[in-house]
């Protein structure tokens, strides 16, 4: 027993941290973000659309009281044709002291990587502007990409937050 015990606290010591993440899809990439930042799943309805707004910013939706924008990802990572079909979902987010709505293709499940899971985002041209990437998770045989969801939401190009909030 004594030994298991050290086992354990030697695994501590090296980094082995866990964060829970939310997976979801885009196109065929697999994607993850901070569980922490999620407030609920929903189904994907048609967003009442706001004129002028960038093509990823769908328009906004009245989630009990609370209006939401609503933000499409693919489109905003350029994966794929935007297509919305049963398994689309949109992903509710706390960013800040807003509520903010994500369209992704799907969600896989919740999981737990550890600090010596996530490797440092590669530094070429990807689908993603690397800003917004935290690095690359190995779960057995899936690799994920580690979005910094807030850092992106709170992005001044995505024009969701005032800047004196951000």
């Amino acid at each position: 027993m004594v030994q298991d015990n050290a086992k354990t606290d030697a695994d501590a010591r090296e980094g082995a941290f866990a964060q829970e993440y939310l997976t979801f899809t885009l196109g065929p990439e697999e994607y993850a973000i901070d569980i922490l930042k999620v407030q609920e799943i929903r189904g994907y309805e048609h967003p009442t659309t706001i004129a002028n707004a960038p093509a990823f910013i769908k328009g906004v939706i009245n989630l009990r009281g609370t209006i939401v924008p609503i933000v499409d990802l693919r489109i905003k990572f350029g994966v794929g044709e935007a297509e919305y079909t049963p398994f689309t979902v949109v992903i509710i987010l706390n960013i800040g002291t807003r509520v903010v709505g994500i369209v992704v293709d799907g969600v896989s499940d919740v999981i737990s990587l550890r600090s010596d899971q996530v490797r440092p985002a590669p530094e070429f041209a990807a689908t993603v502007d690397t800003r917004y990437i935290n690095g690359l998770g190995t779960l057995d045989e899936r690799m994920l990409i580690v979005v910094d969801i807030e850092r992106l939401m709170m992005s001044a190009e995505m024009a969701l937050v005032d800047e004196a909030v951000a």
